[in-house]
This record gives structure tokens, C-alpha cells and sequence, in this order.
């Protein structure tokens, strides 16, 4: 029950006492406090009946994704945009409006724009996340199903959300071109061939790369420390301790400074990936990306001899599906290995 109080200053105190619930306001006139009241009933009832309260009126998409973004954790570059374009395609949208037919012309507008189904559905998956938080979070009473049936819509389309696996390796040649260059190159900045050479000795990603910190170097065991290395599951505190086999760690012995502070590398992970592919684009090497790299050294690595829990402590990954992702073991290299195992085989004997 709501009940109404004229204050001696001539306004009016509005209390609305409830399942349990109490809330007061104070208003200039009465007819504003009665609507308060009103509203205040009806979101009652409502978390009474369901455990969650109604969208405001004014609360928009935007307002949700701007509430999102100031408390959770927004990540890297390809969240931060998607962010940024949700709410320009959403965000004017009364959030109690918000059905199924915005998120069709969301897909629309994104296809329009060149963007593939595996594209889509990540920003259908970040977007559900958005809308799961302020259900469960700020106990809205929202579609979290929405995004879900949005996937889904996507399949009968015929658009494929499933990415096409790629195996795309620097040849021995396209990398002895791009280290030339860069050697003969007076006017870069980045030492991008001692860059990409700790890179094809370690299998690592650019941007822990360019994180790595002197201070988490084991020169005693060769080690580091590779900090927040990336996991679908936890993306704060994921710390990494990986072996530098020889080639790597040549390369850092010989960078070791006089006082181990700062980055080894201290370069923006954006620089080193725009350097790639400027001195690729001028050598004519096409398709090839600094992630490539990667590829190429998680194969060697197994080409090598190594076993599959020996090569995933050196990439990080957690399992073998996502492992076989970066091996591209070619006919040559089983005959290879099988050669490897027949001398030993003879020296033993």
C-alpha cells in the first residue's frame, strides 16, 4: 500500500510498503507522487513474482551496454569494437522494446557490411553476455534468449558460423626475403627479425610477445613468465611459466640488459603487426600474417620430436582440439620421423 504525506514545506512524501519491500520519495506535487508510487507497485509485484524487476522506461540498450562496459572487464581490441558497435547499431533501442526483429536487422546490417557468420555469431554470443549481465546482475527482467534464437536464425539463413581452419605457413624463402629487408631497412624502428626469430623459437602470440617482462625471466632455468596468457574460460590471472629452448633463449641472452626492468620487447603488439604486413605488401608475399608465425613454429616443434603435453606448455593450449588447430603435419614429416627412428634403431644395434 502507498500511502501520501504533505510535508510542512507543502510537498509531498510518497512510501509504498510492500511484499516486504519499502521505498520513499519526496515530490513536489501529489499527482507526481501517486505515479511514483504507482510505478514502484508494479515493479513490486513483479520482482515478487519473478525475482526480477521490470526495464525502466527510460533505460535504453545503450544505457545496459555502457553499464556493462564500466564493470566487467572489456578485454582487447575485437571486444572493445564490438562494444562500440552494438551500441551504435542498438543502443537508442528502449531496452523493454528490445525483440527479435532488432536483432534480424542487426544481422542484416553486418552482412550488408561484409561480415562472415563466424563474425556474427561472436557478436551475437557478446551481446547475450551483455544482456545475461543485467539479467543476473542488475535483475532486469530481460529476453536472455534473444541472441540464442539469433544463432539460430543464422543457420536457416545458410550462413556458416563454423571457421575454416587455416594452415598457412611462411616458406623458408618468404622468410629469409622478409628478414633481409628488415636487416637492410636503416629506417626500422622495430627490430622486427629478432622479433619474428623469438617468435618461430617460441610459438607465442604477438601480443604476449610484446608483454613479457624482464623481471619474469628465469636465467638460472631459462624460463619465463608469461602473464594473462589468454583462455576462453579465464581471462584474468592465467600465468604461464614456458621453457626458452636454445634458440630462444640465445636471443634473449643476448638482449640481457644491466638491470632487468621493463619489457624485453617493448613494442605495441598493433606496430609489430602493421610492420609485418607493410614489409610484406613491399615484398609481394601475400597472405601471410605475423599469426602465421605461430602456426609454423607449433609444427616444428612436433617436427622436432616433441610430445603433445611438451608442445602445449610451450603454446598454452588446454586441449588437443585446440592444439591441432596450429599442426600442419605434412607426408614428408612422418617419413622424416620414421628415419629419425630407424637410425636409432641401427646405432642401438
Amino acid at each position: 500500500m502507498a500511502t501520501f504525506t504533505q510535508l510542512k514545506s507543502g510537498k509531498w512524501r510518497a512510501q509504498v510498503r510492500k511484499s516486504g519491500i519499502y521505498r520513499n520519495a519526496t515530490f513536489q506535487f501529489k499527482r507526481d507522487a501517486q505515479a511514483w508510487a504507482r510505478q514502484v507497485e508494479v515493479q513490486v509485484e513483479h520482482v515478487a513474482a519473478n525475482g526480477y524487476q521490470p526495464v525502466p522506461d527510460d533505460y535504453s540498450v545503450g544505457d545496459l551496454i555502457d553499464g556493462y562496459g564500466q564493470e566487467c572487464n572489456m578485454g582487447g581490441r575485437t571486444k572493445q569494437s564490438t562494444h562500440a558497435m552494438l551500441k551504435r547499431e542498438l543502443g537508442t533501442i528502449p531496452l523493454k522494446r528490445l525483440n527479435s526483429i532488432h536483432l534480424r536487422d542487426l544481422i542484416d546490417t553486418r552482412l550488408q557490411a561484409g561480415a562472415g557468420g563466424v563474425t556474427i555469431a561472436a557478436d551475437l554470443s557478446f551481446f547475450g553476455a551483455i544482456l545475461k549481465w543485467g539479467k543476473h546482475s542488475r535483475r532486469m527482467d530481460l529476453p536472455t534468449d534473444l541472441t540464442i534464437n539469433a544463432r539460430r536464425d543464422l543457420s536457416a539463413r545458410k550462413v556458416s558460423t563454423r571457421s575454416s581452419e587455416r594452415d598457412r605457413e611462411p616458406t623458408s624463402a618468404e622468410l629469409e626475403n622478409l628478414f633481409t629487408y628488415w636487416k637492410n631497412n636503416k629506417r626500422q624502428v622495430i627490430p622486427m627479425a629478432t622479433l619474428c626469430a623469438f617468435a618461430l623459437a617460441t610459438a607465442m602470440r604477438q601480443e604476449e610477445i610484446c608483454s613479457i617482462l624482464w623481471d619474469d625471466v628465469d636465467t638460472a632455468k631459462r624460463t619465463v613468465v608469461i602473464r594473462n596468457r589468454k583462455d576462453p574460460r579465464k581471462k584474468i590471472g592465467n600465468d604461464q611459466t614456458v621453457p626458452l629452448l636454445p634458440a630462444a633463449w640465445a636471443i634473449v641472452e643476448s638482449m640481457l640488459p644491466d638491470r632487468l626492468i621493463g619489457r624485453i620487447f617493448p613494442y605495441k603488439a598493433e606496430s609489430v603487426s602493421t610492420a609485418f604486413t607493410r614489409a610484406c605488401t613491399k615484398l609481394s608475399i601475400d597472405d601471410l600474417h605475423f599469426h602465421d608465425l605461430r602456426h609454423k613454429a607449433t609444427s616444428d616443434l612436433f617436427r622436432s620430436g616433441l610430445t603433445i603435453p611438451q608442445v602445449a606448455l610451450l603454446t598454452g593450449h588446454k586441449t588437443w582440439t585446440q592444439l591441432k588447430r596450429y599442426t600442419h603435419t605434412k607426408p614428408e614429416d612422418v617419413h622424416a620421423a620414421l628415419t629419425v627412428i630407424n637410425n636409432m634403431g641401427v646405432k642401438a644395434a
